[in-house]
């Protein structure tokens, strides 16, 4: 079985793993994880964390404060903006 945090395990490929349980009405109530995927998933959580945590503190905590107050007054002014603008020049 491919891990979780090999890149040819795609999020549909996860989902095949994993069963939905429902109640008498037929309602989704829970969903079992095989231990594997889900010890692979929050590996890979955790690996992904440590990286937005060397992000964060790269960027000095003024230009953070800074962009926070920016995005208040724009909020005050009634400025929003669409979420597709939202991601330009980010790559992720």
């Amino acid at each position: 079985m491919c891990s979780v945090e090999d890149s040819e395990m795609t999020i549909g490929e996860v989902r095949e793993l994993v069963q939905y349980v429902t109640n008498a009405h037929g309602e989704t109530t829970g969903v079992l994880v095989p231990l594997k995927v889900w010890e692979d998933i929050l590996k890979s959580w955790q690996v992904f964390a440590l990286e937005l945590g060397k992000v964060d503190e790269a960027e000095p905590k003024e230009q953070i404060l800074a962009d926070l107050q920016d995005s208040l007054r724009q909020v005050k002014a009634g400025q929003t903006f669409p979420i597709s603008e939202l991601w330009d020049g980010i790559d992720v």
